[in-house]
């Protein structure tokens, strides 16, 4: 009995925390080719051998020791911490103080419950309003999302709607000639953003004087508009990319075509056609011309769930779905993913309640601790910057995927099941990645031309999430590093059969992992100063040298974990390329 239970409860939780649950797109493929071709490159497990029973006493010994580390290092018996407390609130776990000095994170904490009621309140006025009234969702869509706009900016409103109107103009007007049209749109929509960082609050009154009413106007719940804007602009883009490539295939289609576009369409309902459910078919999905109008368009651009933050879908994904429910969204998948949301709010709980790295690299409380220490206030940094991240984004999905539609997941590793520079740009925003890939890295060539194409994507990435001279050269020095990984991918591939190999690549992978770990540390964590002292104590004395020792030890061991967590995948039939 007891051990029936144990078994449920592990099959539980495995599913619970597996890939499929987190997106069926990463569940086996339906093609048992394809699955078998997956299955045939995995190596023979290697969880039960000597050698990772030795790594499991590993991770039971350091795992712990990395926790203490962190929570000596900034609670109360730490000589720093009188650096600390005033940047900590109380808290609700255990009679504890939080550390709620993230202001991205505390903003979405202390609105997680306006938050949620505007989610609630959307899905059962649109359910109300489907069942009593006959219109279709995508005409729901657009007016509570035009609604919620007007509500989160204000004024500011016109400000967004504006650049929406002139980008589908210039997609209309210049239909005719893709290759213009296209330039033109980038070249717009870049402009955009240069034009916002500087003109975001320019009065109305100084345009036209009669507008200067306006200026004194609701501003809505959301002043910085400029901020989300920048989704808005991925949304807009794929909107005129999807409309120029259809109407550019127009002509072909029309006289191969011996049905209608609505019949067209039609053979693909009720799953009737399962090749259109991939999500690659989806992105050329067979639309009639007449759907990319403006009303579909705003619908898109203003869809609540993903307005604010993403995950990103295509245009011509979301019209799909609008209108066919994905197998995918079942309540059984949508409960397990309810179920993974909530521990991984509780995760960020318990260590914001317990581990106050935040504050620490904020008030630089860090003088005498010793190299580990400091090493795990950055480590524990970037694990909550993975989560304050992570939290968010599943929220909207979470809210999408109860509403029926289905964006990629743009988390699928955490952040500490990283060996890759390039793989962790896959996992990492994964659907803004989908994005880049489709509508910049594919049509500049690919892999064609590997090294231009990431530079392109990579500067796009770093002016995109801000207009800093430090970002963008951030960009380049991100192609600069994947270049040796790539080198090192395509030279040594040959010896992937060798016994030696997976051993040389954790040496790389070792490699990867601290510079990835020290530009983050630079950028987002202890910054420039605590970066240089982490260095300095750690190969100046012999504490440091000992833990920089030991750490590569972990390390190998963590790599090598994360390899066969890969392969056990692939002998699932699953490779995410992460």
């Amino acid at each position: 009995m007891l051990h029936s239970l144990w078994d449920a409860t592990l099959t539980c939780v495995s599913r619970l925390f597996s890939l499929e649950a987190l997106d069926a797109r990463l569940a086996p493929s339906n093609d048992p080719k394809i699955r078998q071709r997956i299955t045939m490159q995995a190596t023979p497990s290697r969880w039960k051998t000597a050698e990772f029973k030795f790594y499991y006493a590993v991770f039971a010994i350091a795992v712990p020791l990395m926790f203490k580390a962190a929570v000596d290092a900034t609670n109360a018996w730490n000589p720093n911490y009188k650096k600390i407390e005033p940047l900590l609130d109380q808290g609700w776990l255990f009679g504890r103080k939080v550390d709620n000095s993230d202001s991205q994170y505390g903003f979405f904490r202390g609105n997680f419950a306006l938050l949620f009621a505007l989610a609630a309140g959307h899905l059962l006025t649109k359910r109300v309003a489907l069942m009593l009234f006959p219109i279709q969702k995508l005409t729901f869509d657009l007016y509570f999302g035009l609604f919620f706009i007007v509500v989160a900016h204000g004024v500011n409103t016109f400000r967004v709607l504006i650049h929406v109107v002139i980008m589908f103009a210039i997609a209309r007007i210049l239909r005719n000639q893709r290759k213009a049209a296209t330039i033109l749109c980038w070249v717009y929509g870049i402009g955009t953003l240069f034009f916002n960082s500087k003109y975001d609050t320019y009065p109305f009154g100084d345009v036209l004087p009669f507008l200067s009413f306006l200026d004194t106007a609701y501003k809505g719940l959301i002043k910085r508009w400029d901020v989300f804007y920048n989704f808005t602009l991925l949304r807009i883009l794929s909107h005129n990319l999807d409309y120029l490539e259809k109407w550019s295939d127009e002509p072909q289609q029309e006289a191969s075509r011996s049905v209608s576009p609505s019949q067209e369409f039609d053979t693909f309902k009720d799953g009737k056609c399962p090749e259109l459910l991939d999500e690659r078919s989806r992105l050329t999905a067979p639309h009639p011309i007449s759907d990319y109008n403006m009303a579909n368009y705003l619908a898109y651009v203003a869809y609540t769930p993903l307005y604010i933050a993403g995950p990103i879908l295509t245009f011509n994904d979301y019209l799909y779905q609008t209108r066919r429910t994905l197998p995918s969204i079942t309540p059984s998948r949508t409960f397990y993913y309810a179920l993974n949301f909530l521990c991984c709010i509780m995760t960020m709980e318990v260590v914001l309640h317990f581990i106050y790295v935040v504050a620490a690299a904020k008030a630089k409380a860090w003088e005498g601790d010793t190299p580990f220490q400091l090493s795990m206030i950055g480590l524990f940094n970037l694990n909550i910057i993975w989560l304050k991240l992570l939290i968010p984004w599943r929220f909207f999905r979470l809210w999408a995927l109860i509403d029926g539609i289905d964006p990629p997941e743009n988390m699928i590793r955490c952040v500490d099941n990283n060996y890759s520079t390039l793989a962790f740009w896959r996992a990492w925003h994964r659907s803004y990645n989908k994005w880049v890939v489709r509508y910049i890295y594919v049509p500049l060539g690919g892999s064609t031309n590997r090294i231009l194409t990431s530079l392109a994507v990579f500067s796009f990435v770093a002016i995109w999430h801000d207009i800093e001279l430090k970002l963008l050269v951030w960009g380049w020095l991100i192609v600069l590093f994947l270049l040796p990984e790539i080198v090192a991918s395509s030279v040594l591939s040959a010896y992937s059969n060798r016994v030696w190999f997976r051993f040389l690549c954790s040496v790389g992978a070792i490699v990867n992992i601290w510079m990835m770990m020290i530009a983050n540390l630079v950028g987002f964590c202890l910054g420039t100063d605590g970066t240089i002292t982490l260095l300095k104590d750690m190969f100046s004395t012999v504490k440091g040298i000992s833990f920089f020792i030991v750490a590569n030890g972990a390390l190998f061991v963590g790599t090598q974990t994360m390899f066969e967590q890969r392969e056990h995948e692939k002998r699932q039939g699953i490779y995410v390329k992460c």
